[in-house]
C-alpha cells in the first residue's frame, strides 16, 4: 500500500458512459490528472472525440478531449491506468466487469456505483473483495452529496472519499478536490455505500410524494423518517463502526437526492406518482433509476433482519407489487411521526 500512495501522478481510468461517469472525467481533467476512458458506446466515443461534449449525459459540459485517452477496449484502460473509477449503473456492472481479463494487481480500485450487485447484494467494494480477493486498502468509495450536473457546471460541490484506511481516503482526496469540488475523507465504506443506495428508494418515495400533490410539511415529516430509517438499517447491517450520520455522506446525500430537480430517482417517483406505470416511467426517462434494484435489494436483505422500514417497504410494494401509489401513500401517512 505504501509504494502505491507514493505515486504523485497517477494515470486515472474511469469505466463508464453516464452522468457520473462523464463528470468525474470533467473533474479530473479539469485537476490535470492523466486519464484512459472506457465507455462501450462507439458512437458516443467519436462525437466526444469530435466535438468534446456527450450527446447523452451533461451535453452542455465542454469535455477537453485533448486531455484524455479514450476507448471501447475497457482493458486496456484497465491495463493503462493506477487508479480505476467504476462509475457504471448497479444492474449492469456485473456484466461490465466480467468482460475484464487484466490484472488489478497493483491498482486502486474507486467504487462510484450507487446499489448492490448479485444474489448476496454485495457492494462494490464487498463485491471486488470477496469476489477478486482485492484487499481493502486498495479500495475506495466516492460519494455526495452532490449530482453530477453541479459538478460539470463547476458549481461548489462536496465529495466523499472514504476507504478502510484513512490514509488512501486522504491520498485520493487530493486528486479530486479544486476551487469548485472540496472532499471529506472518510473510513466507514460500508455505511457511505449503504446510504448511496437507500438514499435514491427514499428519493423515490418523495417524487411519487410530490406526484400525488403532497405540500413541504408533509415532504419535512416524510425526509425525515427516511433518515430514520436509513440510520436504523445501517446501523443495524454494519455495526460497530464509528460513524456519524449527520454527517454530508449520509444526511446530506439523502437530503440533496431527495429535494434536487437532478436527482433522476425522485423524477422518476414523481411520475409514478402522477400515473405512470413502472415501466412508461423507465422509458420516457431513457436513464437507469439506481432506486428501482436498490428498492428490491434492501427488500430482500431486510426479509431476514426485520428492521421496522415502513417507507422502503412502501416504495416496494409500488414498484414490484404493483399497488395503487395512492392508496399506499394514504396508508404511510398514518404511521409517520
Amino acid at each position: 500500500m505504501e509504494n502505491l500512495l507514493k505515486n504523485e501522478n497517477p494515470v486515472f481510468g474511469v469505466i463508464g458512459g453516464g452522468s457520473w461517469a462523464t463528470a468525474n472525467v470533467k473533474l479530473l481533467t479539469s485537476n490535470n490528472r492523466k486519464l484512459n476512458w472506457y465507455m462501450r458506446d462507439k458512437d458516443a466515443i467519436e462525437h466526444i472525440k469530435k466535438y468534446h461534449h456527450h450527446t447523452k449525459y451533461l451535453s452542455s459540459v465542454e469535455l477537453n478531449a485533448d486531455k484524455f485517452f479514450i476507448t471501447d477496449d475497457i482493458n486496456k484502460v484497465v491495463e493503462e491506468s493506477d487508479i480505476l473509477i467504476f462509475a457504471v449503473p448497479s444492474a449492469y456492472f456485473v456484466s461490465q466487469v466480467s468482460q475484464i481479463t487484466a490484472s488489478y494487481e497493483g491498482k486502486l480500485l474507486i467504487s462510484a456505483v450507487k446499489g448492490f450487485v448479485g444474489k448476496e447484494h454485495y457492494t462494490i467494494a464487498e463485491y471486488f473483495h470477496n469476489v477478486h480477493n482485492i484487499p481493502f486498502d486498495r479500495i475506495g468509495v466516492i460519494s455526495g452529496p452532490c449530482h453530477a450536473e453541479e459538478v460539470g457546471m463547476e458549481r461548489l460541490s462536496y465529495v466523499t472519499l472514504s476507504s478502510k484506511h484513512l490514509e488512501v481516503a486522504e491520498y485520493l482526496c487530493t486528486f479530486f478536490r479544486n476551487h469548485f469540488v472540496k472532499t471529506v475523507a472518510c473510513t466507514d465504506i460500508y455505511g457511505v455505500e449503504y446510504a448511496a443506495a437507500l438514499k435514491n428508494v427514499y428519493a423515490i418515495a418523495t417524487g411519487i410524494s410530490y406526484g400525488l400533490g403532497y405540500g413541504d410539511n408533509f415532504m419535512a415529516v416524510l425526509i425525515a423518517s427516511c433518515f430514520r430509517e436509513m440510520k436504523e438499517f445501517i446501523n443495524t447491517t454494519k455495526p460497530g463502526t464509528y460513524r456519524n450520520t449527520s454527517l454530508s455522506a449520509y444526511l446530506g446525500d439523502l437530503l440533496v437526492t431527495c429535494n434536487s430537480p437532478f436527482s433522476r430517482n425522485r423524477t422518476f417517483g414523481s411520475m409514478l406518482g402522477k400515473g405512470y406505470s413502472v415501466h412508461s416511467a423507465m422509458m420516457e426517462m431513457n436513464q437507469v433509476a439506481e432506486g428501482y434494484y436498490a428498492c428490491k435489494a434492501i427488500h430482500e436483505i431486510n426479509s431476514e433482519l426485520n428492521i421496522e422500514m415502513p417507507i422502503a417497504e412502501a416504495v416496494y410494494s409500488i414498484l414490484y407489487e404493483k399497488k395503487s401509489a395512492v392508496l399506499v401513500m394514504r396508508k404511510l401517512q398514518e404511521s409517520l411521526k
